[in-house]
């Protein structure tokens, strides 16, 4: 079976290793890839929201199975596409991603669906968005309505901070945003809640943390993620339950009706609070760098249950009890303005894995920095202090000086 992967991070990376161990893959292509997943399979010269390109490449290549992992190609109508065209592929439409492209369409959706979820209001007018957070307290949380790579969030301390990024949004467009919402801040613990999901059925993954602020303790700005663990311990199997019961199916149910039905990965990113679980986020598609904390502990044939999933058929995961832990290495600069362009060496741990995302082979085959987030090292342990040490221990396999990366990823 020929098996097409769309993407070029962490996320596509492990999802290539994953689907690399079933007996099913005879060739495995990724558009366009990394410098290291061209190590599993053959990178195509083919941007993720290239659609067309893709849809003659799945066609000439006889493609059986294709798997969508950035949210840009999904905004950009690739499923919509390949189905147009009879092509099997795992994700959801254009209309129901949506869920991730505006936050103002998600938060429109819970309101009439009763999802818990912070109160918001949404803005066009620069001076209109000034003059609602004077009546508000501090935290602000000020989110871009458009995709913004995971960047796009701002928490405000003052209202210095709340207006510079209301400018930044609205007037400077920094994000390419005609839109914004402001949400009161929640205060809990987050995690993230990954369910495959076809219409009304729905499967959970493993529940993960991610870590979202560039420095040690939760400082600096949001980035797409500078660290995972999988599972968390901070969050227990009544409240997974209480989340996939009350937030999860009435969301899925919710898109039915309005008919936008949902297949693919819908990721929650919630937030347990003293008055209940909350949704921070809804993204579409596998979460990055969850991903790579989550399938290390499938045992199943990932492309086997993909397949028959988007078939309308029940599946059934089995996940090992290992703690996985995965530290993201990042370039200078990151998330702002990341050095690209310099040498990275990278060996194999004994003990991890070390899932590529922002790295290239240039003409004379040799590893560069090629984005903001470059790796994630990863690592299992059967308690997560093991998990832990295998992880940080394992950093010294990558050398280069324009990387840095958070100490302190922990469960």
């Amino acid at each position: 079976m020929k098996v097409l992967i769309i993407g070029k991070g962490g996320r596509e990376h492990t999802l290539a290793w994953k689907i690399k161990q079933s007996p099913l893959v005879t060739e495995i292509f990724i558009a366009p890839g990394n410098g290291g997943t061209c190590e599993l399979g053959t990178n195509i010269d083919i941007n993720d929201h290239e659609v067309t390109l893709l849809v003659n490449f799945a066609k000439q290549q006889g493609i059986d199975f294709t798997i969508v992992g950035p949210e840009s190609s999904l905004m950009a109508g690739v499923v919509d596409a390949f189905r147009s065209e009879g092509l099997n592929i795992f994700g959801p439409t254009k209309d129901a991603a949506r869920i991730e492209g505006s936050k103002k369409y998600a938060k429109e959706i819970m309101q009439k669906y009763k999802i818990p979820t912070a109160q918001y209001q949404a803005f066009t007018d620069a001076e209109a968005a000034k003059n609602y957070i004077v009546s508000k307290k501090p935290p602000y949380v000020i989110k871009a309505d458009n995709l913004a790579a995971g960047k796009g969030v701002i928490i405000a301390e003052n209202i210095e901070e709340a207006y510079r990024a209301i400018d930044d949004i609205l007037i400077k467009k920094i994000f390419n945003s005609h839109e914004l919402i402001i949400e009161e801040f929640l205060d809990g613990i987050e995690f993230s809640f990954m369910c495959l999901v076809n219409g009304s059925y729905s499967v959970p993954l493993a529940v993960a943390q991610d870590f979202k602020r560039l420095q040690n303790d939760n400082r600096g700005p949001n980035t797409g993620g500078m660290g995972a663990i999988s599972p968390s311990l901070q969050i227990s199997q009544a409240q997974l339950d209480d989340a996939y019961q009350n937030i999860i199916l009435p969301t899925i149910q919710g898109l039915v009706a309005e008919s936008n039905p949902f297949t693919g990965v819908l990721y929650a990113g919630l937030i347990a609070t003293k008055q209940g679980i909350k949704v921070i986020e809804f993204n579409a598609r596998f979460g990055d760098p969850e991903t790579e904390v989550v399938l290390p502990r499938l045992n199943s044939d990932l492309l086997a249950v993909l397949i028959d999933f988007n078939l309308g058929k029940k599946v059934a995961l089995n996940w090992n009890q290992n703690y996985c832990l995965g530290v993201v290495l990042a370039a200078k600069g990151y998330p702002q303005n990341p050095k690209t362009g310099s040498q990275l060496q990278i060996e194999t741990p004994k003990i991890g894995h070390v899932f590529h995302a922002g790295t290239l082979k240039n003409s004379n085959n040799e590893l560069v920095i090629n984005g903001g987030r470059v790796c994630v090292m990863v690592s299992l342990g059967n308690t997560p202090e093991l998990a832990r040490s295998n992880a940080y221990q394992c950093l010294k396999n990558i050398i280069s000086k324009d990387l840095h990366y958070r100490t302190d990823i922990r469960f």
